[in-house]
């Protein structure tokens, strides 16, 4: 799969609704006025609290640069909350954002990459060694607790990742998760005990994004990652998605997974934070 600028601007705008989403069913329960979900030129800003692993702008620079005073209306209200500004700019976006955002004082924090496939090309196989299944109906708190501790004991692969996050604040946003309308869960047991899990959201637009995916210490490096993922493509290709997308730290075991299974590397967002004062 080429990742032309085109396919760069339908992921991004995939992710912009899909954070929308988000902030919207935050915005039901929360207190008036402190979700905030600010459009700005083709993405989004969405802040859900200050400690949040879900506040981000995404989606921006397919649309020339950005408009400095919305810039600077979104930075003061989330430094009024005590929140910095996380810009996640995707290396297809112009060049001339991200030196728009370095000079407004953004510094580099990290990079991920965006990987994705055409999953009716792959043909995915069926695991002969673990069966998925749709986990739909698991009680929730346990599957978020479940996933919240297998992300807390990574496996030290890939270049890392600048957040750190309590575990109160990781197991809201995996609740938010898996509160977003459509989307699928998944789960392999073994010995009894749910080894791994995973989710997927279907865009309106024919995007699968493959959301987060987690094994638990003991069971990894077994096969279950490439269940997961072969389930979830061949539930993509039979939804009529024509692109599946999966986010991963750089050169992470969880890169090599997704690759193994027919994913190319599109592009890399580049993680540019504007500290508080």
């Amino acid at each position: 799969m080429f990742a032309s600028v085109e396919l760069g601007r339908r992921i991004e705008a995939a992710e912009v609704r899909m954070m929308t989403a988000f902030a919207e069913l935050a915005q039901v329960k929360a207190p008036r006025g402190t979700v905030l979900l600010e459009p700005i030129d083709g993405g989004v800003a969405v802040l859900l609290r200050p400690a949040s692993p879900m506040n981000k702008a995404i989606g921006l620079g397919f649309e020339g640069l950005l408009d400095e005073d919305r810039l600077a209306a979104i930075e003061s209200a989330w430094h009024e909350r005590g929140a910095p500004v996380q810009v996640e700019l995707a290396t297809l976006a112009r060049c001339e954002v991200a030196q728009q955002l370095a000079s407004r004082g953004y510094e580099l924090r990290a990079f991920e990459n965006v990987l994705g496939c055409a999953p009716a090309s792959l043909q995915p196989a069926v695991s002969a060694a673990f069966a998925v299944e749709n986990a739909d109906g698991l009680d929730r708190t346990a599957f978020v607790d479940f996933m919240v501790d297998s992300f807390l004991h990574g496996d030290g692969s890939g270049a890392g990742t600048a957040d750190q996050f309590a575990r109160e604040d990781l197991v809201a946003a995996m609740h938010e998760t898996m509160s977003l309308p459509g989307l699928r869960r998944y789960a392999v047991r073994k010995d009894g005990a749910i080894a791994g899990g995973a989710s997927m959201n279907v865009d309106a637009q024919g995007v699968a994004q493959l959301c987060g995916a987690a094994t638990a210490p003991r069971f990894r490096r077994q096969g279950i990652q490439a269940a997961l993922l072969r389930a979830r493509l061949a539930d993509a290709a039979q939804a009529g998605c024509d692109v599946a997308v999966i986010t991963t730290q750089p050169g992470s075991k969880s890169q090599a997974n997704a690759q193994r299974q027919g994913f190319s590397l599109l592009y890399a967002r580049a993680i540019l934070v504007k500290p508080l004062p």
